[in-house]
């Protein structure tokens, strides 16, 4: 599948290595791909992947990624372009400032707003309830960290579990995109278990079956 990474962070480098392995045609798109500060990432994925900016990476591909801060990623959206009818993996949380809780949730969450701003997309929230060295290496003591996804499309949610599991998660289909409103705050727990909770990044989420 060709995928674009939208953001250069920490997130958006970890699933493109991930996807690469995997056999996917993957590109990033950034603002400014001249920026000295994307040379490293020129170097690390060679010629595997591009660094293009965000309205050409979008165009090409047939899956959007957003890995981006909540605060840029309307804007991100915005010089995309057009995004119907493509599907788009919303990794995004709506945090605060300092981390302390989420500036959407209830009644709504950042996935739907994500659907709002990408009309005529098929909007999949995932990859928002850990961290980027889990990403990296999903695989703890022997067992396969869990990503929980949703989303309304019900003809690309196998597209979406493949794609999960091509990182080396265990897929779980957590249901609709209103679920997202459950998968934002238990992105937030994660932080807090990590951060503030002194249990450190090295901490996954598994789900037990009887």
């Amino acid at each position: 599948m060709k995928i674009a990474i939208i953001g250069a962070g920490s997130v958006g480098r970890a699933l493109g290595r991930a996807w690469l392995g995997a056999g996917h045609e993957l590109s990033f798109g950034v603002r400014d791909p001249a920026d000295p500060k994307h040379r490293e990432l020129r170097e690390s994925v060679g010629k595997a992947a591009g660094v293009t900016a965000v309205p050409a990476a979008a165009a090409a591909a047939e899956a959007v990624v957003l890995a981006t801060p909540w605060p840029a990623t309307r804007a991100a959206i915005e010089a995309a372009g057009d995004l119907s009818g493509k599907l788009v993996l919303d990794c995004t949380n709506p945090l605060a400032p300092d981390l302390s809780g989420l500036t959407l949730g209830h009644e709504t969450s950042g996935g739907e707003q994500v659907a709002a701003w990408a009309p005529g997309a098929s909007v999949f929230k995932a990859f928002n309830s850990t961290g980027f060295n889990i990403m990296a290496a999903p695989v703890v003591d022997g067992r396969r960290a869990v990503m929980l996804y949703c989303g309304d499309d019900d003809s690309r949610r196998e597209v979406v579990a493949q794609l999960v599991s091509d990182v080396g998660f265990e897929a779980v289909d957590a249901g609709r995109l209103a679920a997202a409103r459950l998968l934002e705050p238990f992105a937030l727990l994660w932080i807090s278990l990590a951060h503030r909770q002194g249990l450190g990044r090295d901490v996954a989420f598994a789900l037990l079956r009887r």
